[in-house]
């Protein structure tokens, strides 16, 4: 593994002459922000030695290194998942090879179900903390010293200081911001609606398959973390609207102006 990840951070310093220091990971929907990276380089997934590659409709499958902000960024393009039949280590692999790179922040974003009575489809919502129900954590088996420690602190897996700051940006640009738990599970089913009371009562704001894994090995890598959720479906036994893809993407696209407009500022300030 550390082998791997040496080989890959090599290949990509060797690409890229000046490394940033922030990694956004863009989630379903959510690929706009690209569009405001200015001297953009891209690499293919394909062209990366031991990198998996995307296999879910709306995820790019590019590494794009760029300038966001005024600030040198890196931006995973599509993301893998559990589901897809990788392993954690895979799904996690490439937030490995950031830190090899010198990463110290790490932006991730993702389409979620909401259970939380306040939510509206279309909101955007901080995520504060969340509960791990993947049947896997990325942190099993044999730990390398070199990449954390063997049982790392979750105390603030989500950065209060950047959290901070997000809400001001929101309150300067009128944007409507919630705030919650996201609850991570395996897919590829959407929920049924006891699951979604379920997920509710123990605590969950929001639901999705992604960013657990990622946000684990980030915060075992010594990152500082901010994620974002858009709530692109709402979920609970009163809600009688059947989910798809195709109408997450939809709602996430429509919210996508909302979420930039922060991201971008927040990558100006850190």
């Amino acid at each position: 593994m550390l082998e791997k990840i040496k080989q890959t951070a090599q290949f990509l310093k060797s690409r890229v002459d000046d490394m940033p220091r922030i990694a956004i990971i863009l989630g379903t929907g959510l690929g706009d922000l690209v569009d405001h990276i200015e001297d953009k380089q891209y690499i293919p997934y394909t062209e990366i030695p031991n990198f998996p590659v995307s296999t879910v409709e709306g995820h790019s499958g590019n590494f794009i290194f760029g300038t966001l902000g005024g600030k040198r960024v890196m931006a995973m393009q599509g993301r893998f998942h559990y589901y897809e039949g990788y392993d954690m280590k895979q799904v996690t692999f490439p937030v490995r090879v950031m830190k090899a790179l010198g990463v110290e922040t790490l932006f991730v974003s993702n389409a979620a179900g909401g259970m939380n009575k306040d939510f509206v489809v279309g909101d955007v919502m901080v995520i504060t903390d969340h509960i791990n129900l993947f049947p896997e954590n990325p942190l099993r088996g044999k730990n390398y010293n070199e990449l954390g420690p063997r049982f790392p602190a979750m105390t603030e897996p989500y950065s209060k200081r950047i959290i901070a700051l997000a809400d001001g940006i929101a309150a300067e640009q009128n944007i409507r911001l919630m705030h919650g738990v996201y609850v991570g599970t395996p897919g590829p089913t959407f929920e049924t609606p006891a699951e979604y009371e379920y997920f509710r009562i123990i605590g969950g704001d929001a639901v999705g398959m992604s960013t657990v894994p990622e946000v684990i090995v980030a915060k075992h890598a010594d990152m500082e973390v901010f994620g974002v959720s858009v709530i692109t479906d709402l979920g609970g036994k009163d809600i009688t609207e059947v989910p798809s893809h195709e109408e997450v993407q939809k709602a996430a696209i429509v919210a996508q102006p909302k979420v930039v407009a922060i991201i971008k500022e927040l990558v100006a300030r850190i």
